[in-house]
C-alpha cells in the first residue's frame, strides 16, 4: 500500500469518555466516530477491538493532554498508559500528539456546524480526536 493511502485512528483520551476518529492520509482529513464510555480511563476493549477490525488502521494517534505551559498532568500519564495498551493489544504503531487547545477548537467547529445543540460531550470528544489526527498529519507533511 502506498504511503498516501494509509488509514489512521485518533483517540482523545479521557477518564470518562474517549473520543475516536478515523483519518485518511490521502485526504488529510478525519471523521468522528462514536465516543467510548470509560471507567477511570478504561474503555470496553471489545468495542475498541471492533473499531480496529472495521478500520484496520496503519497508525494510531493518541492525544497527549498537557498543561498550557507544556508540563504534564496526571491525565497525561493515563493517556500514555492507554497508548501503550493499544500498542500491546493490537501491535499497530501508536504515536502521541500534543492536544492542547483541541477541545476549544472542537467546540468552535461544532458551534459553526450547528450552534449550541451540537455541543454534546461525546461529539466534542470525537471531533477533538479528528483535530488530533489532522494536526498530526499536518506536522508530518510540512
Amino acid at each position: 500500500m502506498s504511503q498516501a493511502n494509509r488509514t489512521f485512528l485518533g483517540f482523545d483520551f479521557g477518564t470518562k469518555s474517549i473520543g475516536i476518529a478515523v483519518g485518511q492520509e490521502i485526504t488529510g482529513t478525519a471523521s468522528p466516530l462514536a465516543a467510548l464510555k470509560a471507567t477511570d480511563g478504561i474503555p470496553n476493549w471489545d468495542i475498541v477491538e471492533a473499531v480496529y477490525q472495521e478500520w484496520k488502521p496503519h497508525l494510531v494517534v493518541v492525544g497527549l493532554p498537557l498543561n498550557m505551559d507544556g508540563t504534564t498532568q496526571q491525565v497525561t500519564f493515563a493517556a500514555k498508559k492507554f497508548a501503550n495498551r493499544l500498542f500491546a493489544k493490537y501491535k499497530v504503531p501508536v504515536e502521541t500528539s500534543d492536544e492542547r487547545l483541541t477541545t476549544a477548537d472542537a467546540k468552535a467547529r461544532l458551534f459553526e456546524l450547528g450552534g449550541y445543540k451540537k455541543l454534546q460531550k461525546d461529539k466534542i470528544d470525537s471531533v477533538s480526536a479528528c483535530l488530533i489526527i489532522e494536526s498530526w498529519m499536518e506536522r508530518q507533511y510540512q
